[in-house]
């Protein structure tokens, strides 16, 4: 066996996997205190309830990439700060962000999310990191299908036109 064939974690990473798992990380931390922060501004306890489900996945995926760049010497990106627990009363009208914004805000961060866990998995060589980013894939995936609900029970889904009129055979 060549030197990618015994175990995994026994494997070093190539610069795209480093590359792949701090960027994840950096993006992680940016996404826990901005979604601390629409957590704030969300008055819809459905969303609420979503914000939390996607900020506990942020710190699962955070867990597992600092433990991955720990044991391979690589040094952490820097940490964004916890924001605190504000009252929504207290942001003025103006400043808040309303509810279907951070809807569409946070399904455009779980798309991009699906993306860049796809690319991560089509470019490591080695098959624990591929294997984690599919569960975080999977996570995602699974995030997105409940905001889409959302966005549709709740008439936040602003969809691309639609096409009705097919032509006639």
């Amino acid at each position: 066996m060549g030197i990618l064939g015994g175990n995994p974690k026994d494997e070093p990473l190539h610069y795209g996997e480093v590359f792949s798992v701090w960027s994840s990380l950096i993006a992680d931390y940016g996404m826990i205190s901005g979604y601390q922060t629409f957590y704030n501004h969300a008055g819809d306890e459905d969303l609420k309830k979503i914000i939390e489900d996607l900020i506990e996945t942020c710190r699962e995926e955070v867990k597992q990439l600092e433990k991955i760049l720990k044991t391979n010497g690589i040094a952490l990106p820097p940490a964004s700060p916890e924001r605190p627990v504000a009252r929504l009363e207290d942001i003025p009208p103006g400043a808040k962000f309303n509810d279907p914004e951070i809807s569409a805000a946070l399904t455009a961060d779980v798309a991009a999310g699906l993306v860049a866990c796809s690319q991560a998995m089509g470019t490591s060589t080695r098959e624990d990191v591929a294997l984690m980013y599919g569960q975080f894939h999977m996570a995602k995936a699974q995030l997105g299908a409940k905001l889409l609900r959302l966005n549709k029970n709740k008439g936040w889904l602003v969809p691309p036109p639609l096409h009705v009129n097919y032509p006639e055979k």
